[in-house]
């Protein structure tokens, strides 16, 4: 099977190839002989029930500096190709789901991973509401009151802005911090989204995990542990990754997910687990495939082309 595959991602001059689970499904792709176009979100234009982009045929090297050639700009009716992956980061702004709306207009004819629909609807720090048996004590809420009293009740807690990715504004209040109104204010400053708030989770001293899904089946999984003094454990605020195996506990996760994704078209997704908790369901853009394969688990990019492949043979 040779696909024409599109690829909607940040600029990629700027990606940092050693990591970038985008990059490495460009690298499995055009491994697999599929032709690769490539154009940013912006490039996107709804005109008379066309949805078309502006692309540039991609090739794609795995050599640091010199990763990439694209070819000319044309303009490019996105119904004719056979996958597209949607796959810029977030923040998950209105941007993002208009974005969304626009891809769902060629939507299931052509493939868009991961389905526009459910990616609107499934975001990241709401999504994972449906599984409260499984998720921390959580309040969401721009009221502050209740939020004192979700402090009161917890103690130890975190706070952090409900759409926000990559760990930034994420805020633990010990018992004894002052500071809860002053940071009460700076997000009502900045978001005018309620924020979340869940009970402090210990054992992310030990680390928070990324597991991947593919097609709602395990993939692999990393271990983030957070940087000396630090509570968020991001690879992009100094979390250090290293090897892992999972729980009992966190298979029974896996499990419990697997059906809801596999129906729902949510066909890459990264789910952290911190303790016995699943505390995100990322769905926009999610990353650690590389990791995973660096550490001897499963080639994860593999996973997603061969599913990707299945799923184009039934329709």
């Amino acid at each position: 099977m040779t696909l024409l595959a599109a690829v909607q991602m940040d600029p990629i001059e700027r990606i940092d190839i050693r990591g970038d689970s985008t990059f490495a499904l460009a690298l499995e792709a055009q491994a697999r002989g599929h032709t690769l176009l490539y154009y940013g979100p912006r490039d996107l234009t709804f005109l008379d029930g066309t949805v078309s982009a502006k692309v540039r045929p991609l090739i794609v090297r795995n050599e640091v500096g010199n990763h990439f050639t694209l070819g000319e700009m044309e303009r490019f009716d996105l119904s004719k190709a056979d996958v597209v992956l949607m796959r810029q980061d977030p923040p998950f702004d209105m941007a993002y789901i208009t974005a969304t709306h626009l891809l769902e207009r060629i939507h299931p004819k052509t493939l868009v991973v991961n389905d526009p629909f459910h990616v609107r609807n499934a975001p990241e720090k709401l999504f994972v509401t449906l599984f409260k048996d499984l998720m921390p004590p959580t309040l969401i809420t721009s009221d502050r009151d209740e939020i004192k009293r979700f402090r009161d009740a917890h103690r130890d807690i975190i706070v952090k802005p409900l759409y926000g990715n990559g760990g930034a504004g994420v805020f633990r209040l010990k018992p004894e911090d002052e500071n809860l109104g002053a940071l009460l204010e700076m997000f009502t400053a900045f978001y005018r989204e309620p924020v979340i708030v869940q009970r402090y989770v210990p054992e992310v001293r030990k680390g928070d995990k990324r597991i991947i899904l593919v097609d709602g089946e395990f993939a692999g999984a990393i271990n983030r542990v957070p940087a000396a003094g630090e509570a968020r454990s991001n690879m992009h605020v100094g979390g250090k990754a290293e090897p892992t195996t999972l729980s009992a506990r966190e298979m029974d996760i896996c499990k419990a997910l697997g059906p809801e994704l596999r129906a729902r078209g949510l066909l890459f997704t990264g789910i952290d687990v911190i303790g016995d908790y699943l505390t995100e369901v990322n769905v926009t853009s999610p990353t650690g495939i590389q990791e995973v394969k660096r550490f001897g688990g499963p080639d994860g990019a593999a996973m997603i082309w061969d599913a990707i492949e299945r799923r184009l043979k039934k329709s």
